[in-house]
């Protein structure tokens, strides 16, 4: 009954305010982990700003990404679907190699499928893009307004700059749209707090300890630096009366944890970057991303251990403004609560970071995965890849991990061999999920 009076309460208010539609501001993380906040229970990292903002949200905690990395996550988010079906799989076609020329086709298939800024756009929003964006100029994905008008890799020094450089370009946009009297859509996915790990020195300090590595210390402060940024976004929608029309949306665009962090690894002095089983991994620090959507007097404040996906962005972007999705998404509206509990399983695939075949997805599959009920399988695929990057895959060669992932969220007691029967009905059902991606 709760989640039913919600839904009635958000039909009335577009109903009865079809003329005011609700504005929409979407923040993305780049390269956090799933636990690396407060309100996720982080002991030490402190995110004030999202930790509120989290209090205000309905709160999906056992939420995952399509791919753990950022070209391919974001592409599922924007298009609600898998990397297999939109076919950007990787960050890049062939590495730094005439690096525009070969993506070229990669963005021109991409853009021939609907995204839910053009959905926004052509119903009458305006439409900001700052930060992270890897699909050529913002005018090429349906934006009206944003910091990238020519072609970049993933972003120009400007729009890469956003919040550690202040926030004035999304912000002088809202202010634009408001006298303009237009709803309006801001995609904030600042290069926060990925690397270069710069934060500023009085943030830094708060987290050195003579016992902890530097890259783990500047990681927990570009943590809160990210935080700062948000709390400077939502504070500027309520200072200007924004706040009760404006639907918040957050999630991390895949996971991240600090190199130093697994030493006790063998591999992984193959790979200073990262810890191995985060960004770029099938494994919880790579996949799993909270998410929150927040607008004050429709959606209650709420905790929700249901599955959520990103590819559920754009139908529930679509039920919240009350506009139409496509059909055939694999998404659902994550304020239906019965297509929630109808949801038993979440998929995910894991491709090359440094290289994919445009038409043919599966050439660089690394890993197939799901999460159904306490389980997780990962699947590993050995799809091709480029040793000249020294991509995260090349560490990993066993054929499958099984784990009892309620338990042990940090993947650390391995069970394929105690539970074949749990591994062989999982395996089917992924199988059975990837052949049917179209």
């Amino acid at each position: 009954m709760y989640f039913l009076r919600t839904l009635i309460l958000l039909l009335f208010c577009c109903l009865t305010h079809a003329a005011e539609k609700p504005n929409v501001v979407l923040i993305l993380g780049d390269d956090q982990a799933w636990s690396d906040y407060g309100c996720m229970g982080h002991p030490e990292i402190k995110t004030p700003h999202l930790d509120r903002l989290a209090e205000r949200s309905m709160v999906f905690s056992r939420a995952y990404v399509a791919s753990p990395l950022c070209r391919p996550s974001l592409a599922s988010m924007l298009t609600g679907k898998y990397a297999k079906q939109h076919g950007v799989t990787g960050n890049d076609v062939d590495g730094n190699r005439n690096r525009e020329k070969r993506d070229l086709p990669v963005r021109e298939k991409f853009h021939q499928l609907p995204n839910f800024v053009r959905m926004l756009t052509t119903n009458g929003y305006l439409a900001h893009q700052s930060g992270k964006w890897w699909e050529g100029s913002h005018m090429d994905g349906g934006f009206t307004h944003g910091m990238m008008p020519r072609p970049s890799r993933h972003g120009n020094a400007e729009s890469l700059e956003i919040g550690r450089n202040g926030l004035k370009p999304v912000t002088d946009f809202i202010d634009d749209a408001t006298a303009q009297k237009k709803p309006f859509f801001v995609w904030y996915a600042p290069f926060l707090p990925h690397t270069p790990h710069t934060p500023p020195e009085r943030l830094l300090k708060k987290y050195q300890r003579e016992s902890r590595s530097e890259d783990v210390a500047k990681y927990y402060a570009m943590c809160e630096w990210f935080d700062e940024t948000c709390g400077d976004l939502i504070n500027h929608l309520e200072k200007t009366n924004q706040s009760k029309n404006t639907i918040v949306l957050f999630l991390c665009d895949n996971g991240w944890a600090a190199a130093s962090t697994n030493q006790d690894d063998p591999h992984q002095k193959q790979w200073n970057q990262y810890a191995l089983r985060s960004k770029g991994s099938p494994y919880e620090n790579g996949i799993r991303s909270p998410i929150f959507i927040s607008w004050p007097g429709t959606i209650a404040p709420a905790r929700c251990s249901d599955f959520a996906q990103s590819i559920d962005l754009f139908p529930t972007l679509a039920a919240l403004t009350g506009l139409k999705a496509p059909n055939g998404l694999p998404g659902i509206n994550l304020l239906d609560e019965q297509a929630r509990k109808n949801r038993k399983t979440v998929f995910g695939e894991t491709h090359s970071i440094h290289n994919m075949t445009p038409g043919d997805p599966d050439d660089t599959l690394q890993y197939l995965w799901c999460v159904e009920d306490e389980w997780k399988l990962i699947i590993r695929k050995n799809g091709k890849d480029t040793t000249q990057y020294k991509d995260v895959h090349l560490w990993d060669k066993a054929p499958l991990h099984l784990y009892r992932i309620k338990d042990d969220p940090r993947e650390t007691t391995e069970l394929a061999d105690k539970h074949p029967d749990i591994v062989e009905g999982l395996r089917k059902k992924i199988d059975a999920w990837h052949q049917s991606l179209r």
